[in-house]
């Protein structure tokens, strides 16, 4: 084990002996809530979600278009996910990073799932 490995290990433990997480909360309180809806005056749908210090900002585009071939009777669906350079240093601008392309696969299987989303609701016919 790497040095920095053990101080990371030694300081979790103290955290835990301690019953506190990294950032001074118990570690069962919760971060605060705070969710706004409608923020994107071009997107047909939007929200934001406050969970502490992490902000997530999510919008629904609309479009008319001609179903696929091997699903004529459906809508279609699209998951894209950004995560931006002033979230994290580690980000950086232009195409998505591959955490940003597993991020959207992941909310893509959540939903479809989930069946939150009928796709046969999308086809106008």
């Amino acid at each position: 084990m790497e040095a920095i490995d053990v101080i990371k290990v030694k300081y979790i433990k103290e955290l835990l002996e301690h019953d506190k997480r990294e950032d001074s909360r118990g570690m069962m309180d919760f971060r605060s809530i705070k969710i706004a809806n409608n923020i994107i005056d071009t997107a047909e749908g939007s929200a934001q979600v406050d969970l502490g210090s992490t902000r997530v900002l999510a919008g629904v585009k609309l479009e008319v278009d001609e179903p696929m071939e091997d699903t004529p009777n459906e809508g279609n669906l699209v998951i894209s996910s950004e995560l931006l350079p002033l979230a994290s240093a580690d980000y950086e601008p232009g195409p998505p990073s591959p955490e940003a392309i597993e991020l959207a696969r992941v909310v893509d299987r959540g939903i479809r799932a989930g069946n939150c989303v009928d796709i046969e609701d999308l086809f106008i016919e």
